[in-house]
């Protein structure tokens, strides 16, 4: 089965020069060793090649269920340098939380806990 990468976790991003970074981090600990197994460095490469990413750095944050990508060259340019809308890479978490991640058939251990 699969969902959007949203539904285990959320995310920022920003820019960094010509680069951005991208934070995951899962609402949960089994999110978070399914993101740890799954959500490798050539993973989101690969999604992100359409914009012409060179290379992805992953880095974990373990204390906070995150993991860190520093996507390099994925900006055009960067804020002063690109005619992209976003020349900041603001909507980079946004994208990469839509993408389609497996999941097991019962997913109720990785998602967001509700409210009682």
């Amino acid at each position: 089965m699969k969902l959007p990468l949203s539904h285990i976790a959320h995310g920022r991003s920003g820019d960094k020069g010509n680069h951005a970074n991208v934070a995951v981090l899962a609402y949960t600990d089994a999110g978070f060793a399914l993101l740890r197994e799954h959500l490798t460095a050539e993973v989101v490469e690969k999604y992100f090649a359409p914009l012409g990413v060179t290379r992805v750095e992953r880095f974990e944050a373990a204390n906070v269920r995150g993991l860190n990508f520093l996507l390099h060259n994925v900006l055009a340019g960067g804020a002063s340098g690109s005619l992209r809308t976003d020349t900041q890479g603001k909507t980079l978490a946004v994208t990469l939380l839509r993408m389609p991640v497996e999941v097991p058939a019962d997913p109720s251990a990785l998602v967001r806990p509700t409210a009682e």
